[in-house]
């Protein structure tokens, strides 16, 4: 499983594919999410911690 600093850098990656159109729903919704994660990466790493424990425990 990816850690949070890598699943950010994904989503950043895919925010970029589609910033040649910033009206494009697409854009926006990763827009937003890769803003309000970058935010709250504190809460993000904890829960990609605890899935990643609960990965580890199947």
């Amino acid at each position: 499983m990816l850690n949070a600093d890598q699943l950010l850098a994904k989503l950043y990656a895919l925010r970029k594919d589609y910033a040649d159109d910033p009206e494009d729903e697409t854009y926006q919704a990763l827009h937003h999410a890769f803003l309000f994660i970058s935010y709250n990466m504190g809460a993000f790493k904890e829960y990609v911690n605890k899935e990643a424990e609960k990965q580890e425990k199947k």
